[in-house]
């Protein structure tokens, strides 16, 4: 197995972080690395924001689910969705382009997971953990009164890099579901009861698997916050539709 592959067999989400900074090659080298990743029609449908405002974490502290790590992580970026630019672009050089639809944020919302996840990786070779943090977009209409997002840009993902203390790295990853579950051959297939009992067995044996679906899907699909980010995403998502 090689290095890379490896890396990416072994990457976890850090959430704790030793005070020790991230130098400036290393920052630039983690933001080459987003801006490099593949993108559709070499178009690069994102901007990422990088916060150094306290004041700004702190708030994003609060209204990303109370997480103090995010205040202490050492590197914090946001990426947006960003169907505007090239929007303001086409009108300056006396095109006509229509408005962006949604269509156009589904491909500007994968360009900047694509740039993000690229982040990671190049974050992960030199050593610096990272994390997801998903309320960026739970709490999309306060991040856009925050971060003062125009019409038609939206916060897609953000990161919060730093060195992962010894417990963190020691820390075990949570186990994927087998291949076979996931990759499927030509079409979709719907799996039976069987098998979605066989796919999640090594998380539900414990607890049982009617005991563990019911805990997890009301703790995760059918909590207030998961409730609260369809609500506010889907008003957000009106300034695209045409």
């Amino acid at each position: 197995m090689n290095e890379t592959i490896r890396q990416l067999y072994t990457r976890k989400s850090v959430r704790v972080f030793e005070d020790k900074p991230i130098s400036a090659e290393a920052r630039e080298a983690i933001l080459t690395a987003a801006t490099m990743a593949p993108t559709a029609g070499n178009q690069q449908l994102y901007t990422i924001l990088e916060i150094t405002d306290p004041a700004i974490r702190e708030q994003l502290v609060d209204s990303c689910d109370h997480q103090p790590f995010i205040a202490q992580a050492k590197l914090v970026l946001i990426f947006l969705a960003d169907c505007r630019k090239w929007y303001e672009a086409f009108v300056a050089a006396g095109c006509t382009p229509r408005k962006p639809g949604v269509g156009d944020l589904l491909l500007a919302v994968s360009d900047a997971n694509i740039a993000a996840q690229n982040a990671v990786t190049a974050a992960e070779s030199l050593g610096i953990g990272s994390c997801y943090i998903g309320d960026i977009m739970e709490n999309c209409e306060i991040h856009q009164q925050m971060l003062k997002l125009p019409e038609y840009v939206f916060p897609a993902a953000m990161l919060v890099f730093g060195y992962p203390t010894q417990q963190q790295v020691e820390r075990e990853k949570p186990q994927r579901v087998a291949l076979k579950h996931v990759v499927h051959e030509n079409a979709y297939r719907c799996m039976d009861g069987e098998e979605l009992r066989e796919m999640f067995a090594p998380r539900t044996a414990a607890k049982g698997y009617e005991a563990w679906m019911q805990a997890f899907c009301d703790r995760k699909f059918n909590s207030d916050f998961s409730r609260e980010m369809t609500r506010s995403v889907g008003k957000y998502l009106e300034q695209f539709q045409e």
